[in-house]
């Protein structure tokens, strides 16, 4: 997508230098920097501290990650040993250990003098499949974004929640994928944009996303989406997902289910782009069995901003003392959600179907 009318993604391997570059998420919108990522200790830094961030986006870089393993050393029980700390970087994205098991299933059996090689062509191959898969959750969900449009003929109104854009995959972004394509359709849309307390990435990553592709949008905290569905001022809803079950149970930045909870109070269409990479078929019931993630409680006792000089600042928001939680993720029951929309098509947040879209897969 675009920064300041420049086509980028958000992490590339460099041919001519043998590098693997990403961009680094903390900084933005601030700041945009390009940062290499040449050991295992660096990637899981990258995972772990958010410099990159979102499941599928999460998934590719540990991809990526094995490569950089695999120049270190090509043994086996090396690159076990690399995959094992790459997936306790984060527990929630399913991402993460699907690629992480799709590198390590393809290179079994290999030369050693061959590993290496075959990681980079699987990381580059994750990588594009992604963008594909991205593109193609957009085609299908602009479809529902369209059919709205020729009902209303106003803009129409989308309510988000966290990042779950370009900037959360490689290109084009899941939730976001359907608003890009719309855009580009000529088809008018306006986003309200979650504020995603207590990273704010709603203000920080989406809201950027969206001025860059210059997409109308209003910035709002995060208690404010239930009063624009009580007035009529949300068409539909649409996030990402981090994991979800097999039974339809969506895993997402916390704070999502209070807004599917006031979507099926108020009748708004609540949709979850969902790439079946990012759907974990051994799990039967999300809320009870998906495990949520409790991040460092730092993100919620500060804020990072600029000052009036330009300077990036963090500053602590809570009385001193004062004891902070940090649940990184919730559970969305399927019960409440409309469809998902994945790169095969747009289907039920039921077993049935996903079941169908699993077998779909696997030909």
């Amino acid at each position: 997508m675009l920064v300041n009318d420049k086509h980028l993604t958000t992490i590339w391997y460099e041919h001519k230098s043998d590098k693997v570059k990403i961009i680094d998420q903390r900084l933005i919108p601030f700041e945009v920097k390009i940062v290499e990522l040449n050991t295992v200790d660096e990637v899981c830094f990258a995972i772990k501290e958010m410099q990159v961030r979102g499941a599928p986006l999460i998934g590719v870089t540990a991809a990526f990650g094995m490569y950089i393993a695999s120049k270190e050393n090509t043994s086996l029980d090396y690159l076990k040993k690399a995959s094992d700390r790459l997936n306790k970087t984060r527990p929630t994205a399913v991402n993460l250990s699907w690629a992480l098991n799709e590198v390590m299933t393809k290179i079994a059996g290999l030369n050693q003098d061959k590993i290496s090689i075959k990681i980079l062509e699987i990381a580059n191959q994750i990588r594009q499949d992604d963008i594909s898969n991205c593109k193609k959750i957009g085609e299908y969900g602009c479809e529902v974004i369209k059919k709205i449009y020729n009902k209303t003929n106003k803009p129409v109104n989308i309510l988000t929640h966290c990042n779950a854009g370009w900037l959360a995959t490689v290109d084009w972004g899941t939730a976001l994928a359907p608003v890009f394509v719309a855009n580009k359709n000529n088809i008018p849309v306006h986003v309200w944009v979650d504020e995603t307390r207590p990273r704010n990435q709603g203000f920080s990553l989406t809201a950027w996303e969206l001025l860059n592709e210059n997409i109308k949008n209003s910035l709002i905290v995060d208690n404010v989406g239930g009063h624009l569905m009580q007035h009529n001022k949300i068409d539909l809803c649409i996030t990402g997902t981090d994991r979800t079950a097999s039974n339809g149970d969506v895993c997402n930045k916390i704070g999502t289910y209070l807004k599917a909870l006031a979507a099926f109070d108020n009748n708004v269409p609540f949709y979850v782009s969902a790439p079946i990479s990012s759907i974990d078929f051994n799990i039967e019931d999300g809320v009870r069995d998906i495990p949520i993630e409790e991040r460092n409680s730092d993100e919620v006792s500060h804020i990072n901003g600029i000052d009036e000089n330009n300077h990036l600042k963090k500053l602590k928001i809570v009385p001193k003392g004062a004891t902070c939680v940090n649940y990184a993720f919730d559970v969305t029951p399927a019960k409440y959600i409309t469809k998902l929309i994945t790169e095969k098509g747009i289907i039920d947040a039921n077993s049935i179907s996903i079941k169908k879209l699993n077998e779909k897969s696997l030909e």
